[in-house]
């Protein structure tokens, strides 16, 4: 037979498990109500989803084939393009926001700044194109010899289709010259800003 001590004591255990219980049961629902994200935080995080999903409807076929999207995504934003009815487009891009909800973002993130980036490169290429193609066009045989300084080399090429630019007479071809010398030079400096970024 137990004694009222050893009674009592055995009333202390189980009151001091389901004590423990309590704290456990506690912690885990403190746990959930803290990490589980609050619906604005869902909703803003759904919104930024459908922007970067709407981002690809603006790619070109040969971007979008190279990030290697969700089949279904894919196809989404192929229809997208298509689409030019303003209420059908709204409800595409929905579509599309609600499917980015299902995968990773951060590889189709990473390709649209990488993509990005690219245009800003070509925007800088053009400009400088632009800038001495002017420049030589308009200026003597010392301009040239300046953008060879500038690209680090003599292009032959460049000088013989300057050279015969300016004894054109004819519209058509002097037109016709000033695009491939515009092709050249742009060819120069893309590869001079190849070069540059790959050496720093």
């Amino acid at each position: 037979m137990q004694t009222s001590s050893q009674l009592s004591s055995y009333g202390n255990c189980v009151l001091f498990f389901l004590w423990l219980q309590y704290l456990s049961t506690r912690t885990v629902a403190h746990h959930i109500l803290i990490s589980k994200p609050s619906k604005s935080a869902e909703k803003r995080e759904a919104i930024a989803l459908q922007a970067l999903g709407e981002q690809l409807v603006n790619l070109s076929n040969k971007e979008l084939n190279s990030i290697h999207l969700d089949k279904r995504l894919l196809q989404a934003v192929v229809d997208a393009k298509s689409i030019r009815a303003r209420g059908a487009l709204k409800r595409q891009k929905q579509l599309i926001g609600k499917l980015m909800r299902k995968i990773d973002p951060i590889p189709i993130r990473a390709a649209i700044d990488r993509f990005n980036k690219n245009g800003q490169r070509e925007k800088i290429i053009f400009k400088k194109t632009e800038y001495w193609r002017n420049r030589i066009l308009l200026g003597d045989t010392t301009v040239l010899e300046e953008f060879f300084a500038y690209v680090g080399h003599d292009n032959e090429r460049l000088t013989v289709m300057v050279n015969s630019s300016r004894n054109m007479t004819n519209t058509a071809e002097k037109t016709k010259a000033k695009r491939s010398i515009f092709r050249e030079i742009y060819n120069e400096i893309d590869l001079k800003v190849q070069k540059d970024s790959s050496t720093v």
